[in-house]
């Protein structure tokens, strides 16, 4: 059999020392750090449209689930009071400022998630623990970015909302209830996310790893579909845990 250690491999067809590891402080999971920006923006917009409407709904009923209201909105009638009042449109109020703050949060948001996890995880991809820390820091800076939209956002959602679009909104906000208004709910954002992005990242590594080792020989041929559904766990399961706070938030923002 043919020794193949290095030592009978010609110098000139050895990496050069280092060159490994130069390779690694350059990109992360293949890619680099422009592209995670790059990447992050894009995935952050088309999350946060396609889903816009669910959004509204969820808005309005946490806003109304007040003492003042003896019998909170639910889903259906949630649903069909904006259809009714509003028409379609009623559903997509707001999304102007969420497609402006959606883009660079994310952008953020996911750029120092892979950077955190590079640096956290230390060479070993199988540690939920850098995972979940890794999210927390990059939730607190995105969330730095993304709160002052997400106030304006969900102010016009309301219904009979006093806005006339974004523009009114933030300017009126600034005027009549200064800067400090657009982070008044930064803390409990900040304390809902991180346990949802620590929650969230770390079962979505756990639920991608467990997948790919169902079927290691087709997991490149399967890898939508594993990021698809490993993501879905992940997230209801973060959702779960944080639903609570995520509507102290909402009241926070819209008081």
């Amino acid at each position: 059999m043919a020794d193949v250690s290095p030592k009978f491999h010609r110098p000139d067809l050895l990496p050069a020392a280092g060159y490994a590891e130069a390779e690694l402080s350059v990109s992360h999971d293949g890619i680099e750090f422009w592209q995670f920006m790059v990447a992050g923006s894009i995935a952050g917009v088309i999350e946060h449209t396609s889903m816009f409407p669910v959004d509204t709904l969820k808005t309005r009923m946490q806003a109304q689930s007040t003492p003042c209201h003896s019998v909170p909105a639910g889903l259906r009638h949630a649903f069909t009071s904006i259809l009714r009042l509003e028409g379609p449109l009623g559903l997509y109020r707001g999304i102007g400022a969420m497609s402006l703050g959606a883009g660079p949060a994310h952008a953020v948001y996911f750029s120092v998630y892979e950077k955190a996890k590079e640096y956290l995880s230390r060479g070993n991809p199988n540690n939920p623990a850098a995972h979940a820390a890794s999210g927390v820091v990059a939730t607190v800076a995105s969330d730095a970015v993304l709160t002052p939209m997400d106030t304006v956002k969900q102010r016009l959602q309301l219904r009979s909302s006093p806005y006339k679009g974004v523009a009114d909104c933030a300017a009126r906000v600034f005027r009549e209830e200064g800067l400090r208004a657009f982070y008044a709910s930064y803390r409990t954002t900040v304390v809902m996310n991180a346990p949802f992005t620590a929650v969230h990242f770390a079962t979505y590594e756990a639920s991608k790893r467990a997948l790919m080792e169902v079927s290691p020989d087709n997991a490149s041929d399967e890898r939508l579909v594993v990021h698809a559904t490993a993501g879905a766990a992940a997230g209801a399961l973060a959702a779960l845990v944080t639903t609570p706070l995520d509507v102290v938030k909402t009241q926070l923002q819209c008081q």
